[in-house]
């Protein structure tokens, strides 16, 4: 389905209207996220929450149904790619699609990242067999040790050991890729902290000029929040076009503040953050721009929960003619959040789609864990999330 931008759909896209974000859920689905960001609302009931999960787990105590049905079932898919498939269908039929991701955390060793090869192929097969699933993710250090990514990066250099253990790390990347290529789905690589990503960008730009030939197969994640981010935006977007190769970009604000900051005072090192979100915010819109300005050699997707950046981007859109399907411009959300942003873009004909992440309830914990957390932590998030969920609560009761 072809939509045109005008500016009478860009004027009836708005973010309060609970109806359409909320259409998919019955009123007891709806029920259950409300109380679920009641209790993530609180701070103290989070921390309260996760010793006890953590404790009932180490324990073997039968809590998995609990859990499956509650924390697990907002955030996540299923335990399987087959369990997924219900949130996919539900997804499809209000046009958002589906990236699944394989969120668990597993030991660093070769039979761990065999594993995760595998699994990260499998979502390769599934995207180039459902037209539902438009991107497939993963994290390098589902395939390399992340001490070995750090040592590259560092001058210290690899041993011939480690060089032989990063090269066959490099070959399960090579694998994943090259599947992506030849089954023509857009790979997502995820950012991570700043202490191995200038060589997971490394990897990254060679697997682009391989891969990303004669459309943008392979996607770089740019973390906003790093101070020299916009700058390594603009380079790589220059540098593609001297190559004549495809950029494929996914921005972010970023998801390791707490690590990051941890680390550069322990080390005793310059943050390599932006002190004031103020900043983070205005390189994010910056680097939305720059993509927009060489859309014809970047596609890009924005990954993000701020409702004035999408705005920003539907705007600009609009200023620049370019229809709100234009397939290289995507919008990302996590599941079981900001579904008045995915669900109401969707439905004004944007392309959306959803991080599924999915695998095991205990190896996907550590995940959920950190979900809790930082929407705890995320100024006004988890809030915001409870407020449009309470609204529409109380719109179905006024019918």
């Amino acid at each position: 389905m072809t939509h045109q931008t005008s500016s009478k759909n860009l004027k009836k896209l708005s973010f309060e209207d609970t109806q359409i974000a909320f259409a998919s859920k019955s009123d007891f689905q709806l029920r259950k996220s409300y109380w679920i960001f009641a209790i993530m609302n609180q701070n103290w009931l989070v921390k309260l929450g996760t010793f006890f999960i953590k404790l009932f787990l180490f324990l073997h105590l039968p809590v998995k149904k609990i859990i499956k049905t509650t924390l697990f079932g907002q955030f996540c898919g299923g335990e399987s790619i087959q369990e997924c498939q219900t949130t996919i269908q539900e997804l499809d039929k209000a046009h958002i699609g589906t990236i699944l991701d394989y969120s668990v955390e597993g030991e660093e060793n070769d039979k761990s990242f065999q594993l995760t090869k595998n699994e990260i192929l499998k979502t390769i097969i599934q995207s180039h067999e459902s037209s539902a699933i438009p991107y497939a993710v993963f994290k390098m250090t589902g395939i390399f040790n992340s001490e070995l990514l750090e040592k590259y990066q560092t001058e210290k250099g690899l041993t011939e050991e480690e060089e032989i253990d990063f090269l066959k790390s490099k070959e399960y990347l090579i694998d994943i890729c090259q599947e992506a290529y030849q089954q023509q789905v857009r790979l997502f690589i995820d950012a991570e902290e700043s202490w191995i990503q200038n060589t997971i960008d490394e990897l990254c730009y060679e697997m682009m000029q391989r891969y990303n030939l004669k459309t943008a197969i392979i996607f770089n994640t740019f973390q906003m929040y790093r101070i020299d981010m916009l700058e390594n935006l603009h380079h790589a977007i220059q540098v593609a076009m001297d190559q004549s190769y495809f950029l494929g970009v996914k921005l972010v604000r970023g998801a390791y503040l707490e690590k990051e900051r941890l680390r550069a005072h322990e080390d005793e090192y310059s943050e390599p953050l932006h002190k004031e979100k103020e900043a983070t915010d205005r390189d994010f819109n910056v680097g939305i721009q720059a993509c927009l300005d060489h859309l014809e050699q970047v596609h890009f997707c924005v990954g993000t929960h701020n409702e004035h950046s999408c705005q920003l981007l539907c705007q600009w859109m609009e200023e620049k003619g370019i229809t709100q399907n234009h397939p290289h411009i995507y919008f990302a959300q996590l599941l079981g959040m900001s579904d008045n942003i995915s669900y109401n873009l969707a439905s004004s004909g944007y392309n959306v789609a959803k991080y599924v992440p999915y695998g095991p309830v205990s190896a996907v914990m550590p995940y959920l864990f950190r979900r809790a957390e930082e929407n705890s932590s995320i100024a006004g998030q988890t809030s915001r999330e409870f407020a449009l969920l309470q609204k529409e609560v109380s719109r179905r009761k006024n019918l």
